[in-house]
């Protein structure tokens, strides 16, 4: 199986997801005020996660890090396939 390829989310998509998230950390609830948020994928594209909007979330850069490319239990896709 080939792995998802890394994509560059459109500014659309980048908008969508700080939206819906309310442009809050889902993690640590950091808002875009207090920490600079990232879009993250759930389920890290090397785990074999894709890149449609059911397996993104808004994280901030210090959340990001910590889950790196590990499936944190704590983080669940929005959407079921």
């Amino acid at each position: 199986m080939e792995p998802t390829p890394r994509i560059l989310f459109p500014p659309e998509v980048r908008r969508y997801v700080y939206e819906r998230d309310n442009f809050t950390c889902v993690a640590c609830g950091k808002t875009h005020q207090q920490a600079r948020l990232t879009i993250d994928h759930i389920i890290p594209v090397s785990k074999g996660g894709s890149n449609d909007l059911s397996n993104l979330q808004t994280l901030c850069f210090t959340c990001n890090r910590l889950k790196s490319n590990h499936a944190d239990p704590r983080f669940r896709r929005r959407y079921s396939d």
